[in-house]
């Protein structure tokens, strides 16, 4: 059966990476089907919503999505889409490929993120006179069920596993993290590491090679993930996966990029190697190892755009990726 791609490419510069993802998917060529539907700033001026329930249907109804990026809404936006396909697991590789000027050229590993809840679960307060709370939930169950992800994936790739927490300040809930994590290890033999996140993130910048797979919390992740960015020539080269039971959403961990949205010359990387993802995800894994290749040989070799000092566009980047397909 065909699986039906939903397209949201949003605000910014995804409204010219993800039709970019798109062509390569076209060009891979596994029976997709392509429905496109409307999120972020520009449908919310138009709407009075930033994410109109019908994305919400689409989103539910596909096999998988492509997202973009969403300016001033994305918290309106990317959360309830990541809640739409039953995401769990935000998995968000950092690599450094030949040809890209990095800081840690050595640099070759993926973030395994809880995505339900931690600090990004909403529950804030106004308790008036300048007094605001933040309620930070973590529940025995999904860090089970991220811990199960992790050692998983780990497991398919020969990977080691190091766990990321705040568990000497933040003892009750990341205590339960860490305690769900190890009960998980514990019935699968499974080994592990455990890294205190604000000196995992100095290590990191000192020598990421001794890492492979990090699993975290979700705030944790997050902002690891962008660090780890950083290591390997930017935001512009970093995909990611929402995944869920089922289905998924992919998207680019860059932004709307403002400053460029419009010009055609944002760096589509992001964007493919996320559809690679999305590949890999509905069990196309030998096309997924082509996109990549594909890609790799690009930035190897060119076209480059300017964020990675070339002078190439977003279309000319598509169309040498197609190319070598």
């Amino acid at each position: 059966m065909t699986a039906e791609i939903a397209v949201v490419p949003g605000d910014g510069i995804g409204q010219e990476v993800v039709p970019a993802a798109v062509r390569v998917l076209e060009a891979v060529d596994p029976g997709f089907s392509f429905v496109e539907a409307d999120a972020g700033d520009a449908i919310a001026e138009a709407q009075g919503t930033p994410l109109p329930e019908s994305t919400v249907e689409t989103v539910q109804a596909a096999d998988a999505t492509l997202f973009g990026a969403a300016g001033e809404s994305a918290a309106d936006v990317i959360l309830p889409l990541r809640e739409a396909v039953g995401s769990f697991a935000n998995v968000r590789p950092a690599r450094a490929y030949p040809g890209v000027d990095a800081l840690r050229p050595e640099t070759d590993l993926v973030f395994v993120r809880e995505n339900t809840e931690g600090v990004y679960s909403g529950i804030e307060s106004d308790l008036g006179e300048g007094v605001t709370t933040l309620t930070r939930v973590v529940t025995e169950s999904a860090s089970r069920r991220i811990a199960e992800f992790g050692f998983d994936y780990a497991a398919e790739r020969g990977a080691d596993v190091t766990v990321a927490h705040k568990a000497n300040v933040m003892r009750v809930t990341d205590g339960t993290f860490l305690d769900s994590v190890d009960a998980v290890a514990d019935e699968r033999g499974a080994d592990y590491d455990t890294e205190l996140m604000d000196a995992l993130a100095t290590k990191l910048a000192l020598d990421p090679e001794q890492y492979d797979v990090i699993v975290c919390p979700n705030l944790a992740g997050d902002v690891l993930s962008d660090l780890a960015a950083g290591l390997v020539g930017g935001l512009g080269l970093l995909p990611s996966a929402n995944v869920g039971a089922e289905n998924g959403l992919f998207e680019p961990v860059h932004g709307t990029a403002p400053d460029i949205a419009g010009e055609g010359v944002a760096n589509p990387t992001a964007a493919i190697l996320s559809a690679a993802m999305l590949l890999e995800h509905l069990g196309h894994d030998e096309s997924a190892k082509g996109v990549r290749a594909a890609v790799e040989g690009v930035l190897e070799d060119g076209p480059r755009t300017p964020d990675l000092g070339g002078s190439a566009t977003t279309s000319e980047v598509a169309d040498a990726v197609i190319s070598r397909l």
